[in-house]
C-alpha cells in the first residue's frame, strides 16, 4: 500500500521593501494632512481672536483643555495600567488552571503587551476629553471668590456652592470611575491568570489578589463616603415637591441620613483596608450588606414617614421656616429682593379731563407697532432689492431737540438672495459687502396716510439722529451680514465695493474701500489658503480681486462675535443696534448663570425667554436659579470691533471670570454718555423675573405654601399662541415723580381651564433709563414697580380687552369696512398703561393688502378703559371719545389729520422716495356722529343682504346690493375726510 504524502507548509514570501515604504509615506501624508488642516483651523481661529483683541481668551481655552486633557488621560492611564501590572505580576506562577482558562491565555497572550498598554491609553483618552470638557469648572475653582453671604443651614459662604462643590462633585465622579475602572480589570486580570479561582461551590482568591481587590474597593467606598458627605450640601440645591433647597424633612431626616450613611461608608472601607492586612472577607462584606440595608431605612424609609405622618399634616406649621429661606434667597437670586410694591385700587369709570396729571405718559405712547410696520419700512426705504431690514424692527431712544423721542428703528442691511442671476463669487465678495445707514421713525406719531413719521432715512442718509455729526453709516457687521467678505486694497486703487446705489453728477453708483481693521489679513498666500480651505472655495486663493491690503470679514453676526469672546456669558436673544457717538453700535446684554445657588428655585430659561416675539430660543444652560446681567457688550456695526463693560462688578461669577481672562473687560467707567443713554433693562432678564414674580411676589410662607395668590403671564391677545411679551414705553409708574423710559408686563390668575379667569392682578414695570452721564447709572435704573390690583374692583385682562374690541358691535361693522374689496386688517401690540387712576389698553389697528405687495398702514387706534372702548382715527381722536369729550391729555399724533388713502393693488409699490409729508397740525370738523351711524347700519344691512343673495344664488340680487355698499362706503370715507 502507497500513499502520496502531503505537500509541506507554504514558505512565506519576503516582504517587498519597495511597497512597505509606499505604505510608509502613503501614512505619514494621510498624517501630515490631517495636522495640516487641524494646524489651519486653530491658527484660523487665532488670526480671528487677534484682531479683535482677544486672542488671551483663545489662548486661555487652549492652555485650560491641553492642561485638563493631560490630567484626566493620567488621572485615568495610570492607575488602569498599575492595576494590570500588579494583577499580572503578583499571578501564582505554578497555579493549575482549567482547561477553558488555558485556551483563554492562548488567545490572549499574543496580545497581552498591546492590552496592557492599550487598555489604558484607551480609557485615558475618553477621560481626558471629559475633564478637558470639565476645565471652565476647574477654572471657577481656582478663581472662585467669597460672596460674604452665607447660607442659613451649615453657614457656608455661598461661593462654596457656585465655585467649589461643582469642583468636588466632578472630582468624585470622575475618581469613582476610575476605581470602578481598576476593579473590573483587576478582577478580569486575576481571573485569566489564575489569581481569583471559582470552582466547586468555592471562590479562591491569593494573597496578592486579595489585597489588590480589598484596597481598591476600600478607595471607592471611601470615595463614596465623601460623596454621600458633599450629598448633604446639595440638598441646599435640589428641586423639592414644592421649592428648591432643604425642607423640613431634609434638614431632620435626610440630612441626618447622609452623615449617617457617610460614617458607615467610611468604616466599610476601613474594614475593607483591614481585609487586605489579615485576610478575612466576612467583616467587610457583612459592612456592606448593613450598608445598603442602612441606606434604605435611613435613606428612603425614614425621610418618608416623617413626610407622611408629620410634615404633611402640618404642612405650614413645619415648612415656614424653610420656606422663608426660599423666598429670601430665590428674590436675591433673580434680582427682585427690592421690589417696590403699591396697592393700586383701579377705577374702572371713564370722565372727562381724568388724563390730565398722565398727559407725559400718552404723549410718549408708541403706536408704531415694530412687529406690524417692517414690510412697511421696506417699502419706503428698502431702495433696492438687495437691502434688507430685520423684522421685527428694534426700539431705541433718542434725544431730539432737548427731549427723548421713543423710536422704532433697524439698519439697512445685505439680502443677496436677491441678486438673482447677479451672484456670483466676485459680487457675493468683493462687490456687495456692507448695507447702508439706519432708519428710525417716531413711535408715538404716523402720516396722514398712516405711515411712519421717520427722524432718519434715505441714501445717503439724513435725519435728526446724524444731521451736524461725524456718522459712518457703513452696516458691515449684523445680523444679517454674508457669510464672509474680503474687503480693503491700497489707497491708489479703484474702488471696488458699493456703497450705495445713487451717485454724484448722475452717476449709477458710489463706490467705496472699506478702511477699517475688521478681519483678518489675506494678503499673504498662506493666508489665502487658510482661508480658502476654511472656507472651502479656491475662489479665494485664485482671484486677482485680493491684494495685499484684503482683510477677510466672517462670523459678523453680533451676537456670535460677543459669544466667541466672552463664552461664559448667555447672551440676550434681542440685540439691537444704536447711533452712539457717530457709530452704528450693537448692543448685546450678557448674562452669568448658575444652578447651585443654596436655597433659590430652579427655573427653565428657555420656558421663561419664550413667548410670542421668541418662540423658540436658544440657550446654553436651560435650568438656573441665579441670574446677573453682569456684562453690557457692544459690536461696531462698522469694523465688528467688540467692546465688553463689566456692568455688574459686585457679581461674584463675573468676579471670577474676569480673574479666568483678565484682560478682556473694561470697567463701566469707560463707558460714554451716550452709550449710556442707549443702554437698557434687558429683555431676557425681565422675562425671567416676572416668571418668578408669578409666585414670588408673596412675602410670607403661608400665601406661598397655599398657592392663594399665585398669578401668571397671560398669553399674547393678538396672536392667542406663546406668552405676552413685555414692551418698551415711556411712562411714569404711580408713585414715580416724572416719566421714564420703562418695560412692562402684566399678571392674571394663575387658574387654568375652564376656571381660568383674565383679569388684571398685577402690573410689573421697571426702570430701563440708565441715564446719560458718562460711566454712571442712572439712579433708579432697574428698580422693579409692582403694582397690586386691588380685589375690590374686577380689571379685565388683555386676552379680555382683546375679547371685547372684538365682539363690540359698532367696531366690528367699521373694522368690516376696512376689510372691504382686497384688504387685510392687523391688530398691533395690545399695550396697556396705568393712567387715570386705572388701566388703559391702547391697540393701532392697521390695514393692509391680503396679496400682492402689502403695505400696512395706521388707520384705527382702539382705547379701552373700564367697560369703554373707542374706535376713533387716531390715538388723539380715540382718547378724547373715552373720556367725555376731552381726556385733558395730548397724544403723539395730535394734530394729524388722517386722509383716506387706497390699499396699493398687488404687485404696486409706492416709490421709496416719496413719503406722504405730515399734515398740518390742527383737526377739521368730523361728519356728525348721527349721519355716520346711520351710513354704518345701512352698509351692514347691504352686506346682509348682498351675502343671503349670495347664498340663494341670486346674482342680479347680489350685484344691486354690493353696488349699494359701494356707494355707502363711499359716502363714509366722503365723511372721514370732511
Amino acid at each position: 500500500m502507497t500513499s502520496t504524502p502531503t505537500a509541506g507548509p507554504a514558505t512565506p514570501s519576503p516582504p517587498n521593501p519597495v511597497r512597505r515604504a509606499i505604505a510608509i509615506t502613503i501614512g505619514v501624508l494621510i498624517v501630515l494632512v490631517i495636522a495640516f488642516f487641524a494646524f489651519a483651523s486653530l491658527y484660523a481661529d487665532w488670526l480671528w481672536f487677534r484682531q479683535l483683541g482677544f486672542d488671551g481668551v483663545l489662548t486661555t481655552q487652549w492652555i485650560a483643555r491641553v492642561a485638563m486633557f493631560l490630567v484626566g488621560f493620567v488621572a485615568m492611564a495610570v492607575p488602569v495600567f498599575a492595576a494590570i501590572q500588579l494583577a499580572y505580576r503578583l499571578r501564582p506562577v505554578y497555579a493549575r488552571l482549567s482547561s477553558q482558562l488555558d485556551h483563554y491565555q492562548e488567545v490572549i497572550e499574543p496580545l497581552r503587551r498591546l492590552a496592557m498598554w492599550g487598555i489604558p491609553v484607551f480609557f485615558g483618552f475618553f477621560a481626558g476629553f471629559a475633564a478637558s470638557a470639565q476645565w471652565e469648572t476647574v477654572w471657577l475653582w481656582a478663581n472662585g471668590v467669597s460672596t460674604g453671604d452665607a447660607d442659613p443651614q451649615f453657614g457656608m459662604d455661598t461661593g462654596f456652592y457656585l465655585f467649589q462643590m461643582p469642583l468636588y462633585s466632578a472630582a468624585l465622579g470622575f475618581a469613582s470611575a476610575v476605581l470602578l475602572i481598576c476593579l473590573l480589570v483587576t478582577v478580569v486580570v486575576a481571573y485569566l491568570y489564575g489569581s481569583v479561582r471559582v470552582g466547586q461551590r468555592e471562590l479562591r482568591i491569593s494573597k496578592s489578589a486579595r489585597i489588590q481587590l480589598a484596597i481598591v474597593a476600600g478607595l471607592y467606598l471611601a470615595v463614596q463616603a465623601v460623596s454621600l458627605w458633599l450629598d448633604r450640601y446639595k440638598t441646599l440645591t435640589t428641586q423639592g415637591d414644592r421649592f428648591t433647597g432643604a425642607s423640613y424633612v431634609d434638614v431632620n431626616a435626610v440630612i441626618p441620613g447622609l452623615a449617617i450613611l457617610a460614617i458607615a461608608a467610611a468604616i466599610v472601607a476601613v474594614l475593607f483596608f483591614v481585609t487586605a492586612v489579615i485576610g478575612r472577607w466576612r467583616f467587610p462584606l457583612i459592612g456592606t450588606a448593613l450598608l445598603i440595608v442602612s441606606s434604605l431605612v435611613v435613606g428612603v424609609a425614614y425621610p418618608w414617614a416623617v413626610t407622611q405622618f408629620q410634615v404633611a399634616p402640618n404642612l405650614e406649621t413645619y415648612e415656614a421656616q424653610y420656606v422663608e429661606r426660599n423666598l429670601a434667597a430665590t428674590k436675591f437670586a433673580y434680582g427682585i429682593e427690592d421690589l417696590e410694591k403699591t396697592d393700586y385700587k383701579a377705577v374702572t369709570t371713564a370722565e372727562e379731563g381724568q388724563l390730565r396729571a398722565d398727559a407725559e405718559t400718552t404723549a410718549s405712547l408708541r403706536i408704531m407697532d415694530p412687529a406690524i410696520i417692517g414690510p412697511t419700512v421696506r417699502q419706503l426705504e428698502q431702495y433696492r432689492s438687495y437691502y434688507r431690514f430685520t423684522n421685527p424692527l428694534d426700539v431705541d431712544r433718542y434725544e431730539i431737540n432737548g427731549e427723548m423721542q421713543d423710536a422704532v428703528v433697524s439698519v439697512r442691511e445685505l439680502n443677496l438672495d436677491q441678486l438673482g442671476t447677479a451672484q456670483s463669487w466676485y459680487n457675493n465678495t468683493l462687490v456687495y459687502t456692507h448695507g447702508y445707514g439706519m432708519v428710525a421713525a417716531k413711535g408715538n406719531d404716523r402720516t396722514g396716510d398712516g405711515n411712519p413719521v421717520f427722524l432718519e432715512r434715505g441714501i445717503p442718509t439724513a435725519g435728526e439722529l446724524t444731521d451736524g455729526s461725524d456718522y459712518e453709516p457703513r452696516i458691515y457687521f449684523g445680523e444679517n451680514s454674508p457669510p464672509y467678505s474680503i474687503v480693503g486694497a491700497p489707497e491708489s486703487s479703484e474702488p471696488v465695493e458699493l456703497d450705495y446705489p445713487r451717485g454724484e453728477d448722475g452717476a449709477g453708483q458710489t463706490r467705496t474701500t472699506f478702511e477699517g481693521d475688521g478681519g483678518p489679513d489675506v494678503g499673504n498666500p498662506f493666508n489665502r489658503l487658510l482661508y480658502a480651505l476654511k472656507f472651502q472655495s479656491t475662489d479665494i486663493l485664485f482671484s486677482d480681486g485680493i491684494n495685499d491690503e484684503s482683510q477677510i470679514l466672517y462670523d459678523r453676526n453680533p451676537r456670535d462675535r460677543v459669544e466667541k469672546v466672552a463664552p461664559y456669558l448667555e447672551l440676550d436673544s434681542d440685540p439691537y443696534p444704536s447711533v452712539v457717538d457717530g457709530r452704528v453700535v450693537w448692543i448685546v446684554d450678557g448674562y452669568t448663570l448658575s444652578n447651585n445657588y443654596p436655597y433659590s428655585s430652579i427655573v427653565s430659561l428657555r420656558d421663561s425667554i419664550s413667548d410670542a416675539t421668541n418662540a423658540q430660543p436658544r440657550v446654553a444652560l436651560d435650568d438656573v436659579n441665579y441670574i446677573r446681567n453682569s456684562v453690557k457688550a457692544t459690536v461696531d456695526a462698522y469694523d465688528g470691533s467688540v467692546t465688553l463693560y463689566a456692568w455688574d462688578e459686585e457679581d461674584p461669577l463675573l468676579q471670577a471670570w474676569q480673574k479666568v481672562y483678565p484682560t478682556s473687560l473694561q470697567p463701566i467707567s469707560e463707558m460714554s454718555a451716550d452709550l449710556m443713554s442707549h443702554v437698557r433693562y434687558p429683555t431676557d432678564l425681565f422675562k425671567v423675573q416676572r416668571a418668578m414674580l408669578g409666585t414670588y411676589h408673596v412675602d410670607d410662607a403661608q400665601s406661598f405654601i397655599r398657592r392663594d395668590n399665585a398669578w401668571r403671564t397671560p398669553e399674547d391677545p393678538v396672536t392667542q399662541s406663546n406668552l405676552q411679551p413685555p414692551y418698551y414705553l415711556t411712562m411714569q409708574m404711580p408713585g414715580q415723580d416724572d416719566p421714564s423710559y420703562s418695560m412692562f408686563t402684566s399678571f392674571i390668575p394663575a387658574s387654568v381651564g375652564d376656571g381660568a379667569r383674565n383679569v388684571l392682578m398685577g402690573y410689573l414695570a421697571v426702570d430701563s433709563n440708565a441715564g446719560g452721564e458718562k460711566g454712571a447709572k442712572a439712579e433708579g435704573y432697574g428698580k422693579l414697580r409692582m403694582l397690586e390690583i386691588s380685589a375690590d374692583v374686577s380689571v379685565p385682562g388683555p386676552g379680555q380687552v382683546q375679547n371685547t374690541f372684538n365682539s363690540n358691535e359698532t367696531i366690528s361693522q367699521q373694522l368690516n369696512l376696512l376689510k372691504q374689496g382686497q384688504s387685510q386688517v392687523l391688530n398691533g401690540n395690545l399695550l396697556t398703561l396705568p393712567v387715570g387712576g386705572g388701566l388703559l389698553y391702547v391697540q393701532p389697528v392697521f390695514v393692509q393688502a391680503s396679496s400682492g405687495t402689502q403695505l400696512p398702514t395706521l388707520r384705527k387706534i382702539l382705547v379701552s378703559f373700564g367697560d369703554e372702548v373707542a374706535f376713533e382715527d387716531t390715538l388723539q381722536e380715540a382718547l378724547d371719545e373715552l373720556f367725555g369729550g376731552d381726556s385733558g391729555a395730548v397724544a403723539g399724533d395730535d394734530g394729524t389729520d388722517p386722509t383716506p388713502s387706497e390699499t396699493p393693488a398687488p404687485g404696486e409699490t409706492p416709490a421709496p422716495d416719496e413719503t406722504p409729508a405730515p399734515s398740518d397740525p390742527g383737526t377739521g370738523p368730523t361728519a356728525p356722529a348721527a349721519e355716520f351711524d346711520e351710513l354704518l347700519q345701512q352698509a351692514q344691512e347691504a352686506m346682509q343682504a348682498r351675502d343671503a343673495a349670495m347664498a340663494e344664488g341670486d346674482w342680479a340680487a347680489y350685484g344691486e346690493q354690493d353696488d349699494r355698499l359701494t356707494a355707502i362706503i363711499e359716502q363714509l370715507l366722503e365723511l372721514e375726510g370732511e
